[in-house]
């Protein structure tokens, strides 16, 4: 929305002003495990985030303070008074610890350093890429447009093969501070836990549903073990990558950035189950290896990782029911009937994994 300027002001409901460098505390495991209290960007209003967007740049914006579409955290376009744009993402309080959210941003500065192209944060004069306004942290990145993919080809699929081990060669590197790390004991666990603790379980499935998620956690975890784990996407699915005219691929959105094995970085992106997929996987781990090696004895993990993201996908609605906006999209999450069909989805991919394993054999 286009407002005219007014007095700088700063309005969010827990006050005094615009403050960097301060706001929620470092936990990031509990927000596993303890549904989060309601996430107030009611404060959020154009001239706030334009004056905290000038104070983090050290320069002055112009007058356009746009909406865009997000879930979870509130994203805005804002204009320069020098021309040009920034896009100003506020992260939810409660969902990511400040370790965890700098993870991101330094995994990000990492990639791009390493030329490996994603929409890296911009630095402030002092090198910080991670704001903090009145206890929401928040961090600006260039705007950057493209076409989403598609359906891609042969030569497709290999560039993004070579992509990806591009990112994962950086993502070696080191571990980061606070991120989750998918092994079914840990973030499978977690996130049935929320759900569990949540209250949005219909009374006559809560058992049933927590009998199947336990059984397929105690089915899978076995295959986790002894298994490389390294920085990853995490949620690599075609919506989070770009192709921009002349410049390829670019990998976008990195806030369920995660540990875990290789492969989850791969599957998300297949057309299909692997056994529809064979083709596809086959040029996606050629350009893979035009620079890594793949572990491709961890593809029998694709059917076990897609139950986690079933449970993961839950929890992430569970957190949501509290936000208006999501109850108006989707208001009848959580009625009995979709706990039913979530239930029996559970069963089918319990199924799927044992026939997976099966055929491995």
């Amino acid at each position: 929305m286009i407002r005219p300027r007014k007095k700088p002001r700063s309005i969010l409901a827990s006050g005094g002003g615009v403050r960097y460098g301060s706001g929620m505390p470092d936990s990031q495991t509990a927000q596993i495990h303890t549904p989060a209290a309601t996430p107030d960007f009611g404060g959020l209003l154009p001239d706030t985030v334009i004056d905290a967007v000038e104070g983090a740049l050290g320069g002055r914006c112009a007058n356009l303070c746009r909406p865009l579409n997000s879930y979870i955290n509130r994203v805005y376009e804002i204009g320069l008074a020098e021309g040009g744009y920034v896009i100003a993402k506020f992260y939810r309080p409660g969902r990511w610890s400040r370790a965890a959210l700098q993870d991101e941003l330094d995994f990000l500065r990492e990639l791009e350093e390493a030329e490996v192209p994603v929409v890296a944060p911009l630095a402030d004069r002092n090198g910080a890429r991670l704001h903090s306004l009145a206890g929401i942290w928040f961090a600006l990145f260039p705007k950057k447009g493209g076409r989403p993919l598609e359906e891609p080809d042969a030569g497709a699929w290999t560039q993004l093969g070579r992509l990806i081990a591009r990112m994962h060669a950086v993502g070696a590197g080191r571990m980061p501070q606070d991120r989750i790390r998918l092994h079914p004991r840990s973030s499978m666990l977690g996130h049935l836990r929320y759900i569990l603790d949540s209250g949005t379980v219909a009374a006559q499935y809560r058992d049933a549903y927590e009998r199947a998620g336990l059984g397929i956690i105690d089915l899978i975890a076995p295959l986790f073990e002894d298994v490389a784990t390294l920085r990853l996407h995490a949620d690599c699915h075609r919506g989070n990558i770009l192709h921009r005219p002349g410049e390829g691929y670019h990998l976008l959105d990195f806030d369920d950035m995660a540990v875990g094995p290789a492969v989850q970085d791969l599957w998300l992106i297949l057309p299909d189950r692997l056994s529809r997929a064979r083709a596809e996987l086959d040029l996606l781990l050629g350009g893979y290896e035009t620079f890594l090696a793949f572990p491709r004895a961890t593809l029998r993990l694709i059917e076990p990782l897609r139950a986690m993201r079933f449970i993961h996908y839950t929890a992430w609605c569970a957190r949501q029911k509290a936000d208006g906006g999501f109850a108006r999209l989707a208001p009848n999450w959580g009625a009995a009937p979709f706990w039913r069909q979530t239930l029996a989805d559970l069963e089918t991919q319990r199924q799927e994994i044992l026939d997976a394993l099966e055929s491995d054999m």
